[in-house]
């Protein structure tokens, strides 16, 4: 079959045992629930433990796949069981729903995509809470417009969607070549201006004597966690962290739907160059505490990685979106602990009386420490004279 011709990916739907309509999965809970009647049936328990996967063995069948060009970008074409509707699915979407009926639909996990994840979070926080957490977000922001409290309504519908994650573990031997600073103090001769007068003091300066070293540090990573969709900046979804990893469940269908899903849009041979930037910030600070001393200077180091795995795995998101004077604005909020981030709008207004009380707070400092200063000058403090014999 061609790039560019159609074809139907394997569908799920979930049809309610007791009205025929489709369930969806109710956040925080291990059920299927019908939005109709609320019938509610229990998502299937997997046994399956989560394994972590060779990443040099993934990387080497990626590139055989390309070679033979086995992966493909085909038209996702499905039908809807509810109305019968047959409609495209987005290459890079596999959950959501049918634009004519709007019941819930689960494709294959990518089916372009050769690593399909294994492992998700589920949603734990309903769409009523994550509402409130940024509601209360909103009402914490500084320097926001006063008007802006009111785009926080109770209508604005939350779209709930799986972002796909890469997770690394690594081991990692590192080589380094710096200097250690160790600081001591000599004695220096300063001029100082004492009630007017030029004074000669000497004072203790301190300074650091450099030594040459080299050494090696050793340390594990688990689960580094990088963002592989692109359709959120990496700033915000990054700042969604930490997430509760020791809980995620096999991957199931049941699980999305009601919900978006994503396939990965950065590969796996990209992520790991974000992780290995995160990974060689905690090594940079374990070569500063081998160097020791009071000072450290890093001129270069050499990282060897092996035993390196990963997994592909889905974590949820509510996502939504407002506009404020005919700009729009993205926020997200953290499907399991309801931790909200994104975009916001400052007061020009605010910020500009912000910086004029700065001002006027450090003038009037300043102008209390020469006044009190100045009074020490002209009214010195004496000390009583003690009378020898006298009993106070």
């Amino acid at each position: 079959m061609r790039a560019s011709e159609s074809k139907e990916p394997s569908r799920h739907q979930f049809p309610c045992g007791q009205c025929g309509a489709l369930l969806v999965y109710a956040p925080g809970t291990e059920f299927l629930e019908c939005v109709y009647c609320k019938h509610k049936e229990p998502v299937p328990s997997l046994l399956t433990q989560i394994q972590e996967h060779d990443f040099r063995s993934a990387l080497n069948e990626l590139v055989a796949a390309r070679r033979t060009d086995a992966v493909r970008q085909p038209i996702q074409v499905t039908n809807c069981d509810a109305c019968g509707a047959s409609f495209e699915f987005d290459n890079d979407i596999h959950s959501g729903e049918c634009p004519y009926c709007g019941h819930a639909i689960v494709l294959e996990t990518g089916a372009e995509k050769l690593l399909k994840p294994k492992s998700l979070l589920p949603f734990k926080i309903t769409e009523a809470q994550a509402k409130q957490h940024f509601r209360g977000w909103i009402k914490r922001l500084w320097f926001a417009p006063n008007g802006i409290k009111k785009y926080a309504r109770d209508d604005n519908r939350l779209s709930g969607v799986y972002l796909p994650n890469w997770t690394y573990d690594s081991h990692t031997d590192t080589n380094y070549v710096g200097e250690r600073g160790d600081a001591y103090q000599v004695p220096q001769k300063v001029v100082q201006v004492i009630d007017g007068k030029r004074v000669v003091r000497t004072v203790m300066v301190t300074k650091i004597r450099w030594i040459p070293v080299r050494g090696t540090v050793a340390r594990f990573f688990d689960d580094v966690l990088v963002g592989a969709s692109r359709s959120l900046p990496r700033q915000i979804t990054d700042r969604l962290q930490p997430w509760d990893l020791e809980n995620l469940v096999p991957y199931q269908e049941q699980y999305l739907s009601g919900f978006g899903s994503q396939a990965y849009q950065v590969e796996l041979d990209e992520g790991f160059e974000y992780a290995r930037e995160t990974m060689n910030s905690i090594i940079r600070g374990d070569i500063a505490r081998d160097i020791g001393g009071d000072a450290q200077r890093i001129h270069r180091f050499d990282t060897r990685h092996s035993g390196t795995t990963f997994k592909h795995i889905l974590l949820p998101l509510w996502t939504a979106g407002f506009r404020f004077k005919d700009k729009a604005f993205h926020f997200v909020v953290n499907g399991r602990t309801g931790k909200v981030q994104g975009e916001r709008p400052y007061s020009p207004w605010k910020i500009g009386v912000a910086i004029v009380i700065g001002i006027i707070l450090v003038v009037a400092g300043v102008y209390l420490f020469d006044y009190y200063s100045q009074y020490q000058q002209t009214n010195p403090v004496r000390m009583p004279q003690i009378t020898p014999g006298y009993r106070y």
